[in-house]
């Protein structure tokens, strides 16, 4: 579906190169030299490679790689923490790599806030003093500054709080501070470099889902750095895939697990658990043969499983709404007793989904039913595709084996 939806920062071509031969280097890297290749010859490291890219308005975007790739500088680019050595980055079409430093500290005060790794909150002020601090360093009044940090925390759940002090709070708590100091100047965008790396499992798992709870309700645009794909995962609307400095590739979890473009891609990936990824939209037969009530008799059926070979079908109304499944055996015997309608056969205690449910959610279904499984639209009920159980197993054996036997025992014993 294409995008319709604002461009929020776009960037074309950007290259970031540390070293202090760097035109010599930025020359060879446009002849086409490699990254190794230039660091031998001019002794510059390139930090980032011709990105281009674009992020639309409200998307939560995800860049992530592994220790080099490239991603937290291309982040600190964004709002020029880093100076680009070449190309450019425009916020809301301006280009910003032209700006002042006045100009630019307006940016950052407005435009953008960034939540770092680090908490880097101050210990001798309070939660409510520490969210309001990038506010005080604006001038803004106490009473003012003092009322939108605690707006600011009362949205990331710290109402309470506001008096106590950093060292009596947990990690996830300190980082939820973090957040809500950029959170209180109401910026569009939001930079969060590796925010929850340093967080315990489990109270990252409890940040993660507090941070999708929070971008429900206040829809900004978000570029997020990891170097945990399940967290990419977890959090994306899209994911940038970088390494040594190059994008890879752009994509939903979806787009990048089932079409890697490069075989770093590939291999990065293959380790996922895709059954909790791949969707019934992506797995489902769009437009399969049906079965129309009210029109199609068994006779009529019979043809249609015939000239297919298949031995089961969907039925539909005039408004293309799910009914349910008929048989080949149960169409036969109907034909036989000269039944005009299908009516009598239409086995309608069968499993429906939307296009959003994915593998795993999927395959308990298949331990109840022989029939294939029905993906509708979930308002209309319109019958969109289907998913066959022959088409969840095989993209299921990619995973455990185990599970998969189990299973097929089931689904045998039904």
């Amino acid at each position: 579906m294409e995008e319709t939806r604002p461009i929020k920062i776009k960037v074309e071509d950007l290259i970031l190169i540390f070293g202090k031969n760097k035109e010599k280097a930025l020359r060879l890297l446009k002849e086409g030299k490699s990254k190794k290749e230039i660091l031998e010859t001019t002794q510059c490291t390139v930090g980032v490679n011709r990105a281009n890219f674009e992020i639309y308005e409200g998307e939560f975007f995800v860049i992530m790689g592994l220790s080099g790739s490239g991603k937290s500088t291309l982040l600190r680019c964004l709002n020029r923490l880093i100076e680009p050595t070449a190309g450019s980055i425009y916020i809301n079409g301006d280009d910003v790599t032209g700006k002042n430093n006045k100009e630019l500290l307006d940016i950052r005060r407005t435009e953008m806030s960034m939540v770092f790794q680090k908490f880097g909150l101050l210990p001798h002020r309070t939660v409510i003093e520490n969210v309001a601090f990038g506010l005080e360093l604006r001038g803004e009044g106490k009473e003012s500054r003092e009322q939108k940090a605690q707006e600011a925390l009362d949205t990331v759940g710290l109402h309470g709080f506001e008096h106590q002090y950093p060292p009596q709070l947990s990690g996830g708590m300190q980082q939820r501070v973090g957040l809500a100091r950029a959170l209180t100047n109401n910026p569009e965008i939001l930079l969060m470099d590796e925010a929850f790396s340093a967080l315990d499992p489990l109270i990252k798992t409890e940040m993660q889902d507090e941070l999708l709870d929070l971008q429900d309700k206040v829809k900004k645009t978000i570029v997020f750095i990891t170097h945990d794909l399940d967290e990419a995962i977890k959090l994306g609307d899209r994911i940038v895939i970088m390494k040594d400095g190059v994008i890879e590739q752009i994509g939903t979890a979806e787009e990048i697990l089932t079409n890697p473009a490069t075989e770093y891609v590939e291999a990065f990936v293959k380790k996922v658990d895709r059954k909790a990824i791949i969707t019934a939209g992506a797995l489902m037969h769009e437009k399969p043969t049906v079965v129309r009530f009210g029109k199609d008799g068994p006779e009529g059926t019979l043809r249609k499983m015939r000239a297919t070979g298949l031995d089961v079908l969907p039925v539909v109304n005039d408004h293309n709404e799910f009914l349910g499944f008929v048989w080949v055996k149960d169409a036969v015997a109907a034909a036989k007793r000269q039944e005009k309608t299908v009516e009598s056969i239409i086995l309608k205690d069968v499993p429906s989904v939307t296009t959003a449910l994915t593998v795993e959610e999927m395959l308990p279904l298949i331990t109840s039913t022989r029939s294939p499984i029905a993906v509708i639209d979930g308002d209309s009920k319109r019958l969109l595709g289907i998913v066959t159980q022959n088409s969840l197993v095989i993209e299921a054996t990619r995973f455990d084996e185990q599970d998969i036997t189990e299973l097929k025992k089931q689904a045998n014993n039904n």
